[in-house]
């Protein structure tokens, strides 16, 4: 496949809506992916098997996009941090039409019911480890979450 043809397959490609185009002519492969992070044009040339063809090379990869600037931490909640003992789905409640075991400002004592943790079909009771004021809850419910990660904050 000759230069002028791929030049217009590129065009082709920058010009419309298509993501991706991969053309066979003998045995030269082409394809064309649009990047879409950039709007540049990436051509790769893939020899079939038993083709010893010249090929044209592929077009440069777009450079990776700088990195955002980092946002400063967020605070560290004060006071007792109740983890999630597993991995698995958080829910506030007994199920979706009841109200939440417990409520930001409510007092709770240790061994109190916060929560529950779905994970593998298992519904398990996370309980209070400590008595205090519940002063945030970090998660939002039906959210999944990972080992150690912090649910609560009591005070």
């Amino acid at each position: 496949m000759d230069l002028r043809k791929l030049k217009t397959l590129i065009d082709l490609v920058a010009e419309s809506d298509i993501a991706e185009l991969e053309v066979t002519e003998g045995e030269s492969k082409v394809r064309i992916v649009k990047s879409s992070a950039m709007p540049q044009n990436q051509v790769v040339m893939m020899p079939s098997h038993g083709a010893q063809g010249q090929f044209a090379p592929s077009a440069p990869a777009p450079a990776p996009a700088a990195a955002p600037a980092v946002a400063a931490p967020a605070p560290e909640p004060t006071g007792h941090i109740v983890k999630s003992p597993m991995v698995g789905t958080f829910y506030r409640s007994s199920s979706p039409g009841s109200a939440p075991f417990i409520e930001v400002g409510q007092s709770v004592k240790e061994g109190d019911t916060l929560c529950i943790i779905e994970a593998m079909k298992l519904l398990n009771e996370i309980d209070a480890d400590k008595s205090g004021v519940v002063t945030q809850v970090l998660v939002e419910n039906g959210q999944p979450v990972e080992f150690g990660q912090p649910l609560f904050v009591i005070g």
